[in-house]
């Protein structure tokens, strides 16, 4: 019986943050001019911890964002008009939809966050993460005690016409 090359294989541990190690911060993004999908995905992106070197796919590890001026969200091209929201009311034929442009005028909070949960995972953790988005449609926000970042998305503004 030969001995040939003894073959070692080195286990490296993932990295896993405590509980202790997370510091989270609070960032304040004005959707006034923003493009809605571009928005949504650096908010998702921020709620996960992707943006941070400590990220971990199964921990929450990200901030909390603060969307402010969600009625003055811009949808590119008319899909404000021809883009519907569905929903059921759990009943045979109960499939409700609405366009965009009146859900807008509605609820401008709603679509926002809608858009962002769509870009979490569909989980506990995704809830959690959730959690940490707050919305509103106007200016102003109860959250002035936490100083909250403003945060610029570039990519996401609106080109001039």
């Amino acid at each position: 019986m030969s001995l040939g090359i003894l073959k070692r294989t080195i286990f490296v541990a993932t990295y896993t943050p405590k509980k202790s190690e997370i510091e989270r911060s609070w960032h304040l993004v004005d959707a006034e001019g923003l493009i809605l999908g571009r928005m949504a995905t650096e908010v998702a992106q921020i709620l996960r911890g992707k943006h941070k070197p400590t990220y971990a796919p199964h921990i929450d590890t990200g901030d909390h964002v603060i969307v402010i001026n969600a009625d003055k969200i811009i949808l590119t091209s008319d899909k404000a008009e021809k883009k519907m929201v569905y929903r059921h009311t759990g009943f045979p034929g109960g499939i409700r939809s609405e366009s965009y442009a009146t859900l807008l005028s509605k609820k401008p909070a709603e679509i926002v966050r809608q858009s962002i949960r769509g870009m979490l995972p569909k989980n506990r953790l995704g809830r959690q993460q959730l959690s940490k988005l707050q919305v509103y449609a106007g200016p102003s926000h109860p959250h002035e005690a936490q100083k909250p970042i403003p945060l610029e998305i570039k990519h996401a503004q609106a080109r001039e016409a």
